[in-house]
């Protein structure tokens, strides 16, 4: 069996393509934008390709992205590849995400032994929905960002093909495993950041809303596992938890921080749409301000905290023999953590870099007033 992983370097698709080793034959699909830097991306993945497995260029931009895979070798799609971030410009989703999965399709019709094109697609493809979302085909409602909207349209390219296609609609992930070790910073770590450092005071949305947060180990077992499962549409849920219990399961961690301890910062209220927008358009007009950086990102994101919804999963249930919820919130406490300590060893090395300057300033000043010192010397 041969599987085609696009965004093979990426940081799922690392990881399916690592629990795929002992079972497929992969060509692992990687954009790079000359033979440097896909030199560097083989290097990177070396641990797959030593072992035979080809890493090849695949760069969904292009006319023809697959020039150099073999569409009858392939049997196995896992369209990984993906712009991710919530405050992509439409152009930019339309190109990599839309267009894009439209070409992995006209691929994927090439492949005469295809027995699977599963695509890593986002729960947040139910855009406005509210309640109950189930695993099926979605309409359009509306969208709260390009990204999703992107999303869901690249779907609707796959499920209105005769391919044997599987849609994974994937959860926020938010560490490595239950470790809480981040190998990806995303919104809800920038999120946590600015509460951490007292630049947030606001929550937006109703403390009730359900987020579906999941570890990196358990989405990429989840991706193996709908593999082997019928082709279809699939929820890859551990368990919701609501966002005020996230809230406060992080603070019960910040507040153990004794730096967090020192400046005394208050928890959080939560407020209504309006209340936030007002406080993101002031923060806007702040030149050089701390939230600025942030704000595109997650604008975009908290729109959706108005929006509850719940995300059914009973399908995965039923297909994944190996099926086991983690504790979210056991999760967000040990990414928490991790962040914690990833902030001071930040303030660590800010430290020193500042100790370092301040040492080469006295030592040049020094170097100085000897100079003159000998200059006043010899006039004399």
């Amino acid at each position: 069996m041969t599987t085609l992983i696009t965004g093979a370097d990426g940081y799922l698709g690392r990881r399916i393509a690592t629990a795929l080793l002992g079972s497929d034959d992969l060509v692992l699909g990687v954009r790079a934008a000359d033979n440097a830097e896909l030199n560097r991306k083989r290097a990177a993945l070396a641990h797959l390709s030593h072992l035979g497995h080809q890493v090849v260029p695949v760069d969904l931009r292009d006319d023809d992205p697959f020039a150099y895979v073999d569409p009858g070798r392939i049997t196995r799609i896992v369209h990984a590849a993906a712009l991710i971030r919530f405050d992509l410009e439409r152009a930019d989703a339309e190109q990599v995400n839309v267009t894009g999965t439209a070409r992995v399709r006209e691929f994927a019709e090439r492949c005469d032994r295809l027995d699977r094109l599963m695509f890593l697609s986002t729960l947040y493809a139910a855009g406005r929905r509210r309640g109950d979302i189930r695993e099926s085909r979605l309409g359009d409602v509306g969208f709260v960002n390009h990204y999703e909207w992107s999303k869901w349209a690249a779907e609707e390219l796959l499920l209105d093909s005769d391919l044997p296609v599987t849609i994974l609609r994937l959860p926020t992930v938010i560490a490595e495993d239950a470790t809480g070790a981040i190998g990806q910073f995303n919104v809800f770590h920038h999120t946590l950041r600015l509460f951490h450092r007292g630049l947030l005071t606001l929550v937006p949305g109703d403390p009730a809303t359900p987020l579906s947060l999941a570890t990196a180990e358990f989405t990429a077992d989840a991706a193996v596992a709908m593999l082997a499962a019928n082709p279809g549409i699939y929820h890859a849920c551990a368990g919701p938890v609501a966002l005020g219990e996230v809230i406060e399961t992080a603070f019960t961690v910040f507040e153990a921080d004794p730096d967090f301890q020192r400046r005394m910062l208050p928890r959080p209220v939560s407020c209504d749409r309006a209340a936030f927008l007002d406080l993101a358009d002031a923060a806007s007009r702040l030149r050089g301000g701390a939230l600025q950086p942030v704000l595109p990102s997650l604008l975009p994101f908290a729109e959706q905290l108005y929006l509850p919804k719940t995300f059914r999963a009973d399908r995965l249930r039923a297909a994944w023999p190996g099926y086991r919820e983690h504790d979210s919130l056991a999760v967000v406490a040990a990414a928490a953590r991790a962040l914690v300590v990833a902030l001071a060893d930040r303030r660590a090395d800010s430290d020193a870099a500042v100790s370092r300057g301040a040492s080469s300033e006295r030592a040049a000043s020094g170097s100085q007033t000897a100079e003159k010192g000998r200059a006043h010397a010899a006039a004399r």
